[in-house]
């Protein structure tokens, strides 16, 4: 799950860079983003099915980055870490 968390993070950083996303964003989010957000729903679901969760990353120690505080008590997302996290949770219950 860690590698998972540091790959949406680079991305999310990448995305609030400013940097040129090499085409339009609707592309990018209707295409390899939606298709990846479907395919960790399944995985959740499968998971669940075989009486195998996934394990729920709560922690809200005050060392704790905000993205592993959203999760046991979620704001408004902010960003898509935030997002992300907040809809795996749910997914899992």
């Amino acid at each position: 799950m860690d590698r998972f968390y540091a790959a949406i993070k680079k991305f999310d950083d990448y995305l609030a860079s400013g940097e040129p996303l090499h085409g339009a964003a609707e592309g990018l989010f209707q295409g390899p983003v939606a298709d990846a957000l479907n395919h960790i729903g399944q995985i959740a679901m499968l998971r669940r099915l075989a009486n195998s969760p996934s394990k729920v990353k709560t922690t809200s120690s005050p060392t704790s980055p905000p993205a592993a505080s959203a999760l046991s008590n979620p704001p408004p997302a902010a960003n898509l870490t935030d997002s992300l996290i907040h809809n795996q949770t749910v997914a899992q219950l």
